[in-house]
Parts: C-alpha cells; structure tokens; sequence
C-alpha cells in the first residue's frame, strides 16, 4: 500500500484504493503522478458516442479510486472536451487533481487547425480555462509540435507565451507533445525557456517502441514523461480504431489480425497492450482514454491485477508473430505531409 499523494482529500477520495495506486515524482516539477492518468480526448465526437452524465461518472471514478492526473487539449472536439471536463470538475476539490490542456492545434478545417502565434496562444489559454472553470491549469502543453511551420516559432513565440501565463499565475509547467519523438527532442534541446515535461503518444506500445530510445534525452533533462495512447488510438483495441485513424492501412491490416486472434481466444487486446506499456521503464505516467466508468474499472483492473497466464500467451503471439510482421511500425511523417497537401489544395 502507497502513501497517501499530496492530491488526497478525505472525504472525496476512497483511501483504500487511493492506497493501491503508486504515484510516482513527475520528474523537476514536484508534482507526485499516478501512473495511470485519465485522457479526454473521448469527452467529444473524436472517439464515438459519449455523454455529460458518462464523462461526469468518468471522471468522479477515476479521481476517488487514485487517478489524480488529467489531460485535455482545444483540439479535442474543437474545445468541448475542455467544456465537457470543467463541468465534470464542478464540486471537486481543486487539489484533488493536476489538469493539463494545450495550445497550438485548434480546428478540423486545414488552414485554421494549427496556429503557433504568441497572440493565439494568449487568446487560447484565457478560454481554456474559462471552458474549464478554473482559475490555473497545472500543465499547458505546445501541441503536436512538429506541424509548426519551423521550430523557430515554437521557441520564439509559443513556449515564451506559455511563460508568460506561467508567470502569471495561469500555469504551473510548460509542456510539448508530438508524434515523431526526434523533434521533440530537439525542442526540448533548443529551448532557450526551460521545458518541464513532454508527451509522446502511441511510441512505447506493444506496436513501436520508439520512446524507449530517446528516454536518456527526457531523463537527463529532468522531464516529466508521459507515455500517451497505450491502445495505439484504438489500433490495439478489440473494438478498433475510428475512421480518421492516421496509420497506414498495411499498420491496419495487422493490427485487425492481432484483434481477430485476440478474439478467437476469448481475449480484450487492450488489456495485453495497457499491460505492455505499464511494464516498461521511463514513463512517469500511462495516459488513457477513457470516456466511461466501465473503461476506468477495467484499466484499473490491469493496472492492479496484470493479467492472466493465458492472455499473456496471447500477448506473446501477438507480439512476436503477428506484429512482428511489420517494417515500419508507425506513421510518422505521413500525417504531416497529408497536412501539408491539404494547405495546397
């Protein structure tokens, strides 16, 4: 049994379970995580169908049983996962959780969707946190910064903008996420304003391991490390990944075949991939979406309990003989070049 995190508070939480769960130093920033935190990118039309009442559930299970990190971002149904959240947080104790949002990506239409202005950047964190009811966020993060023209604006004016709002009292940490795990690493190095954490997504999963190979980078900055999308966006995920998924359909392709022997055996390959992700070193916490009380209770469940001799056999094949298959095991570059066209067009 854990101590008790300096997020607890009697009354709220159950201490039993809050006990069970291990909370680890987000590396320079003295914030203690739980290594299982909750993503709301599922709080908005980008995942499928979900409601106030569900996502209110959601949250209020995932915080009283030891959750106490939370992340959302204006992109996320063009702002109403951060509406949907800060109507979820009403009543519940501030310190009972960190909350994270972003700055940088915004709209579905191409020519509005990213905009790494310090002017925008002002605008986005006041309604960010008006959306959300609070008076600070812990963390605001640059959003998937390798869509930015150039590194230059990100460290010239988007990162000094988050200084600015930290200075003010509007954040506590400055953040950057992305996909293709180099350039945040060259971010974080160029930096001339001091970066206190990074998030990467689905690049320490049972389907690329990317990550792992820049961990001494993070490490030797003192970063706080979140290790995003365990699930791969759905791609390992029994029920399968929405229709925007960006891989390529060969990444499709033997992902729907390691679902398909999941299924036969009776087994749920999100647990085998949460399973994984929580096995490996470097990460401070694990970011899961979750969009229902049942996602929170089942995760927890791996988080506590593994999983079973059989379905890490499963795991074992998947991995071994059915993932193995692929030669590029991610999609990096791709997204950004079809972003690229559509500005064009």
């Amino acid at each position: 049994m854990s101590e008790l995190p300096e997020t607890f508070v009697a009354g709220f939480h159950d201490e039993n379970e809050v006990r069970k769960m291990k909370y680890v130093k987000f590396g320079n920033t003295g914030l203690t995580v739980s290594q299982l935190s909750l993503g709301t990118g599922g709080f908005s039309p980008l995942y499928g169908q979900y409601s106030l009442e569900q996502c209110r559930a959601t949250v209020v299970e995932a915080l009283r049983r030891g959750v106490n990190y939370i992340d959302t971002a204006p992109w996320y149904g063009q702002g109403v996962s951060e509406e949907i959240l800060g109507k979820c947080l009403e009543g519940i104790p501030r310190k009972a959780y960190y909350v994270a949002t972003k700055v940088a990506r915004y709209e579905k239409d191409p020519k509005l969707m990213f905009d790494f202005t310090a002017k925008k950047t002002r605008e986005s964190i006041d309604i960010s946190l008006k959306k959300l009811g609070l008076d600070y966020v812990d963390i605001i993060q640059v959003h998937d910064v390798e869509f930015a023209p150039s590194l230059d604006i990100v460290l010239n004016e988007t990162i000094p903008a988050v200084r600015e709002a930290k200075d003010q009292g509007k954040a506590r940490f400055i953040g950057v996420t992305g996909y293709p795990v180099s350039v945040l690493a060259d971010c974080i190095q160029k930096s001339k304003i001091p970066v206190d954490m990074v998030l990467c997504y689905t690049r320490l999963s049972l389907l690329d391991q990317t990550l792992s190979q820049y961990m001494p980078v993070f490490k030797a900055k003192n970063l706080g490390i979140v290790n995003a999308a365990a699930h791969c966006m759905g791609l390992l995920s029994n029920a399968g990944p929405p229709e925007w998924h960006p891989a390529s359909q060969v990444i499709k392709d033997v992902c729907a075949e390691a679902r398909e022997y999941c299924k036969k055996n009776g087994v749920e390959l999100g647990k085998l991939a949460l399973d994984y992700s929580l096995h490996q070193d470097g990460p401070h916490t694990n970011l899961v979406g979750m969009n229902s009380p049942d996602l929170v209770k089942l995760n927890l469940d791996v988080y506590r309990n593994g999983i079973t001799d059989k379905e890490k056999q499963v795991c074992s094949h998947v991995k071994n003989n059915i993932l193995s298959k692929l030669k590029r095991t991610h999609w990096e570059g791709e997204e950004l070049a079809h972003y690229r066209e559509s500005l064009k067009a």
